[in-house]
This record gives C-alpha cells, sequence and structure tokens, in this order.
C-alpha cells in the first residue's frame, strides 16, 4: 500500500469486506473451475467425463494476478507524482483502534519486533535488493510455485472447505521454521498449541475422509459400490495431505519473504509484483518442459502436463476463461485490500478475518451443493481456531502455569498477503 495514502476509519469496513469477499471468491472461483467438464461432457456415464484439471495453469493465473499489482504501484506513483501535494512525504499511518490499551494481547499486536528479535526494518539501510539482486526474489516465487501447485492438486480432490481449513496447518511449520531458521523462542502453551493444530487437521482429513463429498458436482454414479467410497476417502486423505504438505514451501516462502522485508526498504505490494513476474516466468518455462517430456508422451496425452490440451480448454471453454479472468483479478484484489487491511488493524482482527473467510467458503460450499455437512469437521475447524489464535496469543491459556507475560506476533509487521 502506498505510504502517500492515509487511509480513514470510515473506509477500513470497507477494505475488510473487499479483503473478505476476494479472498473467499479466489477459492470458491479455482473449485467452480474444477467442476467445470470439459471432454466427452454428453456421455452418459459420468466417470468417462473429463473435467478441467489443470493446476499449473491455474498457479499461472495466479501469478497473473499478483503481477497486477504492477498496475496499483503504477496508479499510485503517478497519484504522488501529480496529484498528492505532500509528495512522498507523507507516510502511512495504522489507523488507532478501540483497543488501544495496554495488555498483553496488545503488547503482542503492537509489537514491532520481527520474529528473530530485531525491531522492524533494522537492516533497510543494506537493501539487499538493489540493482540485480531483486532476482533473490525468485527464490519465494519459487516456493510459492510448489505451495500453490500442490494446493490446487490438493483442491481437485477435497471439498472447497476442507481445503481452506487444511490450509491452517501453515502455523505448524511456520512455528518450528521459526525457531530452527529464525532463533526465535516458543513457550510451552505455543507448542502445544502446535500439537492441537495438527489435531484440528487431522480432524478434518478424517471427517472428509469418513463421509466423502463427490469429486466433481453432478457426477456421482446411481449406486456407488464400496469399492467407490474406499476409492473417495482414500482421495480425500491424499488431498488432505498434499495440501498439508504444501504448507511447507508455504512456510519457506514466510521465511524468506521475512528475511528479505528485514533487510531492505522495498514495499510489500511491489514485493508481490516480483514474485508475480518471476512466478509467472518460471511456471511458464516449467510447463513447457513438463509438455516436452511427459505431455507429449502417450501416457501424458490429454493429463495436466498436457500444455496444449490445457491451453485447448483453457480458450474454448466459455466458463473455464471467464473463471480464470476473475480469478486473476481477485487474486490481485485480495493482495491490495489484504495489504491495505494488515497495516491498517491489528493481528487479532486480521485472524478474525481469515477465519470468517473460510466460514463463507464452507457456508456457500454448503449452499451450492458442493460438498456435505460433517460435525466432524466443525470439531476440527473449532481447534484450529481455538489453538492458532493460542498460539498468537490472541487468548490466554487456560492454565495459569502456561501464561506468560508478553507474546511475540505469529506473523510480521507487515506480512504480504497472496491468496
Amino acid at each position: 500500500m502506498a505510504r502517500t495514502i492515509i487511509p480513514a476509519r470510515a473506509i477500513i469496513p470497507f477494505l475488510v469486506g473487499m479483503m473478505l469477499l476476494t479472498g473467499v471468491c479466489n477459492t470458491l472461483l479455482t473449485k467452480y473451475q474444477d467442476n467445470q467438464c470439459v471432454r466427452n461432457c454428453d456421455d452418459p456415464n459420468p466417470k468417462k467425463r473429463a473435467h478441467f484439471e489443470q493446476p499449473v495453469i491455474q498457479t499461472l493465473q495466479m501469478f497473473v494476478g499478483e503481477m497486477g499489482c504492477w498496475l496499483v504501484v503504477g496508479l499510485m506513483s503517478l497519484y504522488s507524482k501529480y496529484v498528492s501535494k505532500q509528495g512522498t512525504a507523507a507516510a502511512y499511518q495504522p489507523v488507532p483502534t478501540a483497543d488501544d490499551g495496554e495488555g498483553p494481547d496488545n503488547a503482542s499486536i503492537r509489537s514491532h519486533t520481527a520474529l528473530n528479535g530485531s525491531g522492524g526494518h533494522k537492516h533497510a539501510s543494506q537493501n539487499v535488493l538493489r540493482g540485480w539482486r531483486v532476482l533473490l526474489l525468485a527464490a519465494p516465487s519459487t516456493c510459492d510455485i510448489c505451495g500453490t501447485t500442490l494446493m490446487n492438486v490438493g483442491l481437485l480432490l477435497v471439498a472447497a472447505s476442507i481445503y481452506q481449513m487444511t490450509r491452517g496447518a501453515l502455523v505448524l511449520f511456520v512455528g518450528v521454521f521459526s525457531v530452527v531458521f529464525l532463533r526465535r523462542k516458543l513457550h510451552l502453551f505455543q507448542w502445544l498449541s502446535l500439537v492441537g493444530v495438527m489435531t484440528g487437521v487431522a480432524i478434518v482429513g478424517l471427517a472428509g475422509a469418513i463421509q466423502p463429498d463427490k469429486k466433481h458436482v453432478g457426477t456421482d454414479l446411481p449406486h456407488a459400490s464400496t469399492a467407490d467410497i474406499g476409492s473417495d476417502a482414500a482421495r480425500v486423505i491424499i488431498g488432505v495431505l498434499m495440501i498439508a504438505g504444501a504448507q511447507i514451501f508455504t512456510a519457506t516462502q514466510f521465511v524468506l519473504e521475512e528475511w528479505i522485508l528485514e533487510r531492505s526498504d522495498i514495499e510489500p505490494l511491489r514485493v508481490v509484483g516480483w514474485e508475480g513476474f518471476f512466478g509467472f516466468t518460471v511456471t511458464l518455462l516449467g510447463m513447457a518442459v513438463l509438455h516436452l517430456a511427459i505431455g507429449r508422451t502417450e501416457a501424458g496425452h490429454l493429463g495436466p502436463f498436457d500444455m496444449v490440451e490445457g491451453w485447448r480448454q483453457f480458450w474454448q471453454y466459455r466458463p473455464v476463461f471467464i473463471s480464470s479472468i476473475l480469478i486473476m483479478i481477485s487474486i490481485g484484489g485480495f493482495n491490495f485490500f489484504g495489504l491495505s487491511v494488515t497495516r491498517s488493524v491489528s493481528a487479532t482482527s486480521r485472524s478474525t478475518i481469515d477465519t470468517c473467510r473460510t466460514l463463507f467458503i464452507w457456508m456457500v460450499s454448503l449452499g451450492l451443493g458442493w460438498e456435505t455437512f460433517k460435525w466432524l469437521q466443525v470439531v476440527g475447524f473449532v481447534l484450529l481456531v481455538y489453538f492458532t489464535f493460542l498460539f498468537n496469543g490472541i487468548v490466554q491459556p487456560p492454565f495459569e502455569f502456561l501464561k506468560v507475560r508478553e507474546v511475540e506476533e505469529l506473523l510480521p509487521e507487515e506480512p504480504i498477503e497472496h491468496h
């Protein structure tokens, strides 16, 4: 977000609402795209119909959305140069909230201490991204490619709400990585929180395996055999493991971005734009290599690595093309509004917004008939939310001996929103 624009308190609800809307659309539109039939659509046997299963193309369209941040950066630069009378001297200041009183939660939320214990942009004078060193952003971009593609494959196998809840495993890997790489010390209740998060993710996955939903809307056979049910359960388990495993790459990306932002004065929105550019370039190159190595073979023909078939489906099927455009717009919007919100509200609000995002995705999926309600999934979701809040110091530990005076914030002062 540009430092030359000072948002009024009145527009914060609008920013929060747009962050929620675009965040929810990212997942729902991708799932909608997965449900589009692209071959043998008139075949009476649902098993012979082919749907849009192109996770690499979906990763590519995410990076196009991230590159859209350059448009915002350009418009803000023009605003600063020709419209704003204050120029670059005006600073972007967080809007004070009603809970500015002192307390353990506020001490954590307002903390300017980075994950490795250094304050703010203490090393900004080093500016590690000067000149050709901006190529360093290719490292987190590569992590983003791996993580996003794995999650897109996982979303093909599970319901949208299970996908979103399983992404909560991110806190587990960020917590571990913050200890290993950033030398951060975790308290006992935080280690217990990580166990709780892992339990919550496991219960969500179990709920999906016990009561699996259909992979694609409208493709159920009249009578499902025991083998089909077992196959569906295995599909859900594999999908959950892929989505949870993808959080390893996301957590690595998180740590790399934290290290870079600490040592640079570059704005997060520009970081997203650069990562979108590098990610788009590497993904496009990877698609070409995979097509030549796998997609052209007999086994890979018409599969996810068949670049020619993938682009044919993209351009010829109107629902796929339109949903792709909307996904690109929603991802770009989510980055813009997400960064605006994180600079204007507290970590408590940010975590609450993300929880609401999962709830909305769940409710819309249920309303559209994409999945069925599962009580066990509710239990897993409650555990995920509670232990994530507990880890961040948003709620107090239940026992006195677990309580501490101050808890470091899990996320950096200016986290980068992606998808």
